[in-house]
């Protein structure tokens, strides 16, 4: 998480988006830099908790901004860092799995550790399913969401990929597809949404 105080903007950093080499790019840029266990806090909790806090301690009122990936490729990008060598044989891994068998794993109501990874549309929204995010961008919009960050913070943004995740095979059956779709259905509505309106979400 990244806040800018000047510009008025925070960005929520969705769990595999691109995220690390946003961070990277604007942390020079950043008054408040939440890294480590705290990078990924939600848009709820950052409401509720984060907010209140900065608008009192330093009349700091932020917009938010985050980017929402294709569910089944956010899914695919989990996957294939679970597989890499630093966590083989540990319950978190998954490079003895097919990424049939993962996003199977993913759509059980409790699943295994090593499919254990959220969703979007919980990381975005509140209990009642409403979306908590000023500005979302799709990932695929990269160029609209740095144009914005550019304008908003008045700088140059140049990124370098990190975190880049194994190379792996990781085709997905229509079968398994459908499941997942099935099971988390609030995310792909909450994508299919965004795509429609050319990958940007923004205030009435």
């Amino acid at each position: 998480m990244l806040i800018f105080a000047d510009a008025r903007l925070t960005y929520l950093a969705t769990p595999k988006t691109g995220s690390t080499a946003v961070e990277m790019a604007l942390r020079p840029k950043a008054d408040i830099v939440l890294a480590k266990k705290r990078k990924h806090m939600n848009a709820a909790r950052y409401k509720t908790k984060l907010a209140p806090f900065l608008k009192d301690a330093f009349g700091i009122r932020a917009e938010t901004i985050a980017v929402m990936r294709d569910p089944v490729d956010q899914i695919r990008s989990w996957y294939k860092y679970r597989s890499r060598d630093g966590i083989s044989g540990q319950p978190r891994s998954t490079s003895t799995l097919t990424f049939d068998e993962f996003v199977l794993a993913v759509a059980q109501e409790d699943p295994p550790e090593y499919a254990q990874i959220g969703s979007q549309f919980s990381f975005l929204t509140n209990q009642a399913g409403e979306l908590l995010v000023d500005h979302l961008f799709s990932y695929e919009a990269q160029a609209a969401f740095l144009e914005f960050m550019i304008t908003r913070l008045n700088t140059e943004i140049k990124l370098k990929r990190k975190n880049v995740s194994p190379m792996r095979d990781a085709d997905l059956s229509d079968e398994t597809t459908a499941i997942l779709r099935n099971a988390r259905p609030d995310e792909f509505d909450l994508y299919d949404q965004l795509v429609a309106s050319d990958g940007y979400l923004g205030p009435a």
